[in-house]
């Protein structure tokens, strides 16, 4: 059995001995829920690390965005190096659920732009949690949704034995089974190619490694791991496990006796429709549903197969889909075996509650006017009685918790005093007496006047707007006055708002502009600076748990301080900043009883997209650079060369070589154009 083993320079310090052991105690007593309070910068990642490397469970730690669940498995790989620590999150770059207006009579069709970085990520999550015991996971909310069953998942895998007999028809066709794809160029991740007594495979949970095995008189010869880019052998192996390329899965009598279950829940249903004389509807979803059916026979797949999720996994009308908490190991009893972790609880509990009301308030209009099946319903998020019931004992962790978490937790452990003994940023409040736009050109120029100093000495700065387009017009007025600053909002895709904010920490611009997303859990000490315009605006982004968390991201440097500009002292910011001098003060009566010194958190900054990058795409670039040098930077000359280099790799059957080569004349054609 694997094992937890955290590895880091510090030691519990400050509140947080006493918050390991309340919290620890309380799991082994079999407490169900508790809440560490902990204040920004006091080290809440780090006493969670420790609590897991106490009690040695596979933990589900949730987070209310993607940014920060980067961020958080981030952290957690340096913690446990040697464990599977794995970032789940929906794997849409851009998503537009399916749904019909009925007022302008409108049905937009699901759309959808998946990463297949993050699903990659999402099959190695699943593998890992079927095969390992030191698992942690970070995931959004996206984790209680359908996910496809894990018997299925891990029943439908194929496992390939150096001697055993098996032709390569056999494991072609088994691997199509699985919804691996077969291709003639260069393998990806789900895809398997055939090479004369060979068959190249590349799992789904990796773009590092390849599997190549050579098959010789209908029996196993040979089977080795290789580098699909080098075609270095990495190992020779006795056996290998591929997993499927997909989640929702069904084959021989479990998908016939599906489809029966669609037809008659067709025919039911068209019958409704025809008796209320619904014709349209009826035509409706008689083309779809059978064109559906006819899809998943031949190929055993649909374009959105999660809608018959029901049938598929033999499932009761109204009963939960099965989700990533599947996955996680249980008793013979079915009780959850593992630790679940809540980040920013304050914002993410309310978040899992949301989702079911939505998700069928929009499906049910489907059902309605005939787009879908009533067993599409089915396929949804975990109502939130159903997700308490699946996450065992949790932890929820947030500087502001809510009532709910104050109410359900049976030990509450407060962790204020940060190790490190940096104070809570000092606070200034700044009128503006000035009405509507004026008003808001006032706090512009104020706060400009007062960046500009910090970043003179430095620093970074932050500034928090009410609205995105207000985010994305500071930006622009920003860059327009020669001040480096860029935007981050939740339209910003997944990966880009990671590298945002690895570039803003690395200092390639100095002022970042956002709106509720630079509130909860993201960790930037060179946060010198925030400016809080509108701060007097009543609504959610302005209340006294939002305040909080703002200005919060400045007390992780020991020049921290926070702007507010408000002409009026409302209620929620007098408790805001109240709250915060209270912190402040117990602070420093520690560091003053310990001889502390307040020191800025040092803190190494990664790219969770560095790690993200595949190493085919590492070496597209590392070797262009170098060609790029050697031409003398004629990039015409080079995309020639490059065109040649492609044909000949080609013409060797050396496909490997040929998409690297293709990707880099991409890539140069790209800057050509650029100039």
């Amino acid at each position: 059995m694997s094992s937890f083993n955290l590895q880091s320079e510090y030691k519990p310090a400050g509140d947080q001995p006493k918050a390991i052991e309340t919290l620890v105690a309380g799991l082994q007593s079999n407490q169900q829920k508790q809440t560490l309070l902990g204040v920004t910068g006091s080290g809440k990642t780090f006493t969670m690390a420790n609590v897991i490397q106490e009690i040695q469970k596979p933990t589900l730690v949730i987070a209310h965005n993607k940014t920060l669940a980067a961020q958080l498995a981030q952290e957690f790989k340096e913690f446990f190096p040697d464990a599977a620590v794995h970032y789940f999150v929906s794997y849409y770059d851009y998503y537009q659920p399916e749904a019909y207006v009925t007022a302008s009579d409108t049905y937009i069709e699901k759309d959808a732009q998946i990463n297949d970085e993050i699903d990659r990520l999402r099959h190695a999550t699943t593998q890992s949690l079927l095969s390992r015991d030191d698992v942690i996971i970070v995931a959004s909310v996206s984790c209680i949704y359908g996910l496809g069953s894990p018997q299925e998942y891990l029943d439908k895998n194929l496992l390939i034995t150096v001697g055993e007999k098996r032709s390569k028809t056999d494991i072609m066709r088994k691997l199509v089974d699985i919804h691996f794809e077969r291709t003639t160029a260069d393998v990806t991740p789900g895809s398997f190619r055939s090479v004369g007594n060979s068959i190249d495979i590349m799992p789904t949970d990796s773009d590092k490694i390849m599997y190549s095995i050579d098959i010789v008189g209908g029996t196993i010869d040979m089977i080795r791991a290789t580098n699909p880019v080098s075609g270095v052998i990495v190992e020779d192996m006795e056996s290998a496990l591929i997993f499927p390329a997909k989640h929702f899965l069904t084959n021989g009598e479990k998908k016939d006796r599906a489809l029966q279950l669609i037809k008659d829940e067709l025919t039911h249903s068209l019958k409704e429709f025809e008796d209320a004389n619904k014709y349209l509807e009826h035509d409706r979803l008689k083309r779809r549903t059978e064109y559906d059916i006819a899809m998943i026979r031949e190929v055993g797949y649909c374009s959105g197969i999660e809608n018959y999720s029901r049938h598929l996994s033999g499932k009761g009308e109204g009963e939960a889909p099965d989700t990533l908490l599947s996955y996680f190991p249980h008793d013979e009893h079915g009780n959850p075996e593992f630790l679940t972790i809540i980040d920013e609880s304050h914002v993410t509990i309310p978040q899992i509650r949301a989702m079911y009301r939505g998700d069928q308030a929009r499906k049910e209009n489907l059902v309605t006017h005939g787009f879908r099946l009533p067993s599409a319903k089915d396929n949804r998020p975990l109502r939130f009685e159903e997700f308490e019931e699946r996450v065992g004992q949790q932890i929820y962790v947030s500087a502001t918790p809510s009532d709910y978490e104050r109410e359900a937790s049976e030990t509450i452990v407060e962790q204020i005093i940060r190790p490190t003994g940096l104070l809570d940023p000092i606070i200034e409040q700044r009128g503006v007496k000035a009405n509507t736009e004026s008003r808001y050109q006032g706090q512009i120029q104020d706060f400009i006047a007062a960046a500009e100093q910090d970043i003179a000495k430095g620093g970074r700065v932050l500034a928090t707007t009410l609205t995105k387009k207000m985010a994305e017009d500071l930006s622009s007025y920003l860059k327009d006055k020669d001040i480096k600053a860029e935007y981050l909002h939740s339209d910003v895709k997944t990966m880009d708002r990671i590298k945002i904010i690895s570039d803003f920490r690395r200092g390639e611009f100095d002022i970042l502009i956002g709106v509720n997303l630079l509130r909860e859990g993201l960790d930037m000490p060179e946060v010198t600076l925030i400016g809080i315009l509108d701060a007097d605006k009543a609504g959610f982004l302005r209340s006294e748990t939002s305040l909080i968390q703002t200005i919060g991201r400045a007390a992780r440097n020991d020049r921290g301080r926070v702007i507010v500009y408000a002409d009026e002292m409302t209620d929620a910011l007098e408790a805001a900043i109240n709250e915060t001098h209270r912190r402040r003060e117990l602070q420093e009566a520690y560091n003053k009883e310990h001889g502390i010194t307040p020191k800025t958190i040092q803190k190494t900054i990664h790219d969770i997209t560095e790690k993200m990058q595949s190493e085919h795409v590492q070496t597209v670039i590392s070797e262009l650079e170098t060609d790029i040098a050697a031409f003398s930077g004629n990039i015409k000359k080079l995309i020639k060369y490059k065109k040649r280099a492609m044909n000949d790799a080609v013409s060797e059957l050396d496909f490997e070589r040929a998409a690297i080569v293709r990707d880099q004349i991409i890539e140069l054609e790209g800057r050509s154009l650029e100039k």
